[in-house]
């Protein structure tokens, strides 16, 4: 048998409010402006102002120009530019990954690589090649000469001393003096000096003068 259909109740209306109450309710509106502020208008980009001269003169004093390139040797980055550095064993992003520059195997790949100066390899280094003639000797003690005809610019009876001579021009402040026997003197002159040579101190005591031995 079919079942017999209740009938159902209609929901009530929904109560009205009161227009009056509903009014009160609701916001006030903002009162409307009365006159819009008109849209301000695109200002025209400023023309663009020229380089100083002074300015302009100091960097082209600084900068001289670059000679055309004749040739691959000449090729050179442009003044002011710069490069990335090589940043090794960041991983394959850097583009030195896998190996990071050190090629595959062998000693310079490992850590902890050194040689000594001059290596090549295990062949024959260059200072083992060439030939060695005569012998050096590392206690060699080496003099400014100056000879005897040199010191006749100076005064009759002057003293000639190492300073003197480094303000002549005639030998160096920081190194020894040795006077040797080339030339005439015709003054007798106190000179001091390092050492003499034996025609240097003859020659300086005939002409009246004398010879002064500086210590090392």
């Amino acid at each position: 048998m079919a079942e017999k259909k209740k009938p159902t109740r209609s929901a009530a209306p929904a109560a009205k409010k009161p227009a009056a109450k509903a009014a009160a309710t609701r916001a006030p509106k903002a009162p409307a402006k009365a006159a819009k502020a008109a849209p301000e208008t695109p200002k025209a980009p400023a023309a663009a102002r020229p380089p100083r001269p002074e300015k302009a003169a100091k960097q082209a004093a600084t900068t001289p120009p670059r000679p055309a390139a004749t040739g691959v040797h000449d090729l050179a980055p442009a003044s002011g530019a710069t490069h990335y550095r090589k940043r090794v064993g960041r991983g394959p992003g850097s583009g030195h990954g896998k190996t990071a520059g050190r090629g595959y195997k062998g000693q310079k790949s490992r850590t902890g690589y050194r040689h000594m100066r001059g290596f090549e390899g295990g062949q024959m280094p260059l200072h083992r090649r060439v030939p060695k003639r005569g012998f050096t000797n590392i206690f060699r003690v080496e003099y400014d000469v100056v000879n005897i005809g040199d010191l006749d610019r100076f005064e009759a009876g002057a003293a000639v001393t190492p300073q003197a001579l480094a303000e002549a021009r005639l030998a160096r402040k920081s190194r020894l003096v040795k006077i040797l026997g080339d030339g005439k003197l015709q003054k007798a002159l106190t000179v001091s000096a390092h050492k003499f040579s034996a025609s240097a101190k003859a020659r300086i005591e005939a002409a009246g003068g004398r010879c002064e031995v500086l210590s090392r």
